[in-house]
This record gives structure tokens, sequence and C-alpha cells, in this order.
């Protein structure tokens, strides 16, 4: 009698094996072909963001927003040149001239002199900042202070402080004097 108890527990485990197998193969349906790559897990979860999700329309315009951007830093640079150039033309036009005083020749000098440094000083905050991962900046220094233009998309919490940073070491500004300007 035990040999066949044996063999009835047997069997009934053998069959309910075989009906798990086989409602598990039922319920995944593992025979679509679509289902093949997928693999689940059970307490994984995936998070659905509808942020990520971008449309062709909206690359478009990412794209023409980062054209405009690019653009609105090369001409602002180009002008900014311009403007400078004019500056000491004028400051050499007064050298030159004969008949300015010593104390216009001299005024002329000191102030060539202060933009010159304030040139330098731009040129430096701009590298500096695209050494530290801007892609595009622009700093303007004047007597009242600096304002430094960055990409409104490379700003992080932390970027202000890099940046006013940054200018302060170069220039002496305190960090009230320093704008930022996201575009």
């Amino acid at each position: 009698m035990k040999i066949e108890r044996r063999h009835i527990v047997l069997a009934s485990l053998v069959l309910a094996l075989g009906a798990a197998v086989y409602l598990n193969w039922q319920f995944s349906d593992a025979s679509s072909p679509d289902n093949l790559s997928v693999s689940k897990e059970l307490g994984k979860a995936s998070y659905v963001s509808s942020a990520n999700v971008s449309t062709s329309d909206e690359k478009k315009t990412e794209k023409e927003t980062k054209s405009k951007q690019d653009e609105y830093f090369a001409q602002a640079k180009s002008k900014r040149q311009e403007t400078q150039d004019k500056v000491l033309d004028i400051a050499k036009e007064v050298l030159t001239l004969s008949n300015s005083s010593e104390s216009a020749k001299e005024n002329a000098v000191q102030q060539s002199a202060k933009i010159s440094g304030y040139y330098a000083h731009q040129s430096n905050v701009e590298n500096i900042l695209l050494a530290k991962g801007f892609s595009q900046c622009l700093c303007f220094i004047s007597d009242d202070g600096c304002s430094v233009i960055v990409k409104q998309s490379e700003m992080k919490d932390d970027s202000g402080l890099i940046i006013k940073d940054v200018v302060a070491s170069q220039t002496g500004l305190s960090f009230d004097k320093i704008s930022i300007v996201t575009i």
C-alpha cells in the first residue's frame, strides 16, 4: 500500500507542475514573436513621464531656439567688438591730435588703459566659463559692474555661484555688482 500511495502523490505533483507550466505559458503568451525579447520582473517599476517625450515639432522648435541663441551670441560678440574698436579709435585720435591739451591726452591714455583692462577681463571670464562647461557666454564689464549672458538650458543649481566666483576672481568686483542674464 505504501508504494501505491507514493505513486499517487508523485503523479498528482507531476500533474500540478504540468498544469502550472501550462498556465504560465498561457498567461505570458510567450508564443507571440513580439514578446520573445521582453522580460518581465516582479517588483520592477517603470516610470512614465511626458516631459521626456518630444514630438518632431518640439524638436524643430528646440533646434530653432538653439540656432537663434547661437546667432544671438555671434551677433552680440561682433557688435561688442565693433564698439570696442570705435572706442579705441577715438582714444587714438585724441592722442594724435596736436591741438589736444595735455590733460585730454592724459585722460585718453587712462581711459584707454581702463577699457583695455575691461576687454582683457571680459575675455578671461568668457574663456574660463567655456572651460567650466558653458558652451556660449558673453561678458560685459563697465564701471558700474558686470553682466554675464549664458544659455538658460545650461544653468544648473550651482551655475550662478560658479559664474559670480569666476567674475569676482578675475575683476575684483563684489557679488552684488555681478548680474547673470539667461536667454
